[in-house]
């Protein structure tokens, strides 16, 4: 599994209007071989920014299956309206941790 980690950062006053459009649009990412889940965060101390937390089967599903298909720009044009710059996206695998103690 590979977690994809995507920061951003809306126009000012369109929090509500891309949080909508996420999840309006995230069906186009869920449609895409390798996908497992997703998640979007807003920013407390910051309202328009916000991380989105996608899971992959691999960064290959990603980068290849859905970059590089319609589904991605069905996806960019339903939040790209409202984007205050590009994404910050970056890939990332667990790493093992011990269990619970006694466990």
């Amino acid at each position: 599994m590979v977690l994809e980690i995507a920061e951003i950062t809306v126009l000012p006053g369109t929090s509500d209007e891309f949080a909508a459009a996420v999840r309006e649009g995230i069906r186009y990412v869920a449609d895409t071989p390798g996908f497992r889940t997703a998640r979007l965060t807003r920013c407390i101390e910051t309202p328009g920014r916000f991380v989105l937390l996608v899971e992959w089967d691999s960064v290959e599903a990603h980068t290849v299956g859905f970059r590089e298909s319609e589904n991605f720009e069905r996806w960019r044009g339903h939040i790209g309206p409202f984007l205050d710059g590009q994404p910050r996206v970056e890939h990332f695998d667990d790493v093992a941790l011990p269990g619970p103690a006694g466990g």
